[in-house]
């Protein structure tokens, strides 16, 4: 795919949604770094089901600190993998209130040396919460640029790089949202909705459905 058409490609996805946000319910960094760890194989949805119960009784590391595992655990049981992910957030929460005074860092290294958060779960945090450049790539991400040959690549690490090398640096912010956001409704896994998709004559897919 030549740069003329991956520009087309972002100029009309931007068209169609100037600001995009993530579609998990959070009203603060740390809100936001707890919804992303609870979000690893789990629906936005569940967790928004599941945070919008907890964030009203404890929103700040100190409180869900003070909850303790088991208290944790009651809030989010219905999301998959809840004992292991209540256990990360737990010790997160301790992590930043002893090494960042309960503040969430602004700054990877930081974020990856707490329990739960890798290198995908900070890129969305530097990204949509301090608006850095960064692109966490998810399986809608990784199927979309493959598929319509935005950016090829054989792991999420090298669909990343790939990205971060072709997309425009005023798309870049935006870009992470755009992807995974045409992956979930548009260019969804099993049947993509080609016939309704907005840039399916620049797509470089040969099995488009109708």
């Amino acid at each position: 795919m030549n740069k003329e058409k991956r520009r087309e490609i972002l100029t009309r996805l931007c068209a169609n949604n100037p600001k995009p946000e993530t579609e998990l319910n959070y009203s603060s960094p740390f809100e936001l770094l707890i919804a992303v760890i609870l979000s690893a194989q789990a629906t936005d949805v569940g967790v928004n089901k599941a945070t919008d119960k907890l964030f009203p009784v404890a929103n700040t590391p100190q409180a869900i600190a003070d909850l303790g595992v088991d208290g944790l655990k009651e809030y989010i049981k219905t999301i998959g993998l809840f004992n292991a992910k209540a256990e990360n957030v737990i010790k997160t929460c301790h992590m930043l209130v002893e090494l960042h005074g309960g503040e969430v860092p602004e700054n990877r290294e930081a974020l990856e040396a707490l329990p739960g958060v890798g290198r995908k779960t900070a890129n969305v945090v530097l990204n949509t919460a301090f608006g850095w450049p960064t692109i966490a790539v998810d399986t809608h991400i990784y199927r979309v640029s493959n598929r319509t040959k935005l950016a090829m690549g054989k792991t999420v690490d090298h669909v990343e790089q790939k990205l971060l090398k072709v997309i425009p640096a005023e798309f870049k912010v935006d870009v992470h949202h755009w992807l995974i956001l045409h992956g979930r409704y548009t260019c969804i896994a099993r049947k993509p909705r080609c016939g309704s998709c907005i840039i399916e004559d620049l797509c470089e897919f040969k099995d488009k459905t109708e």
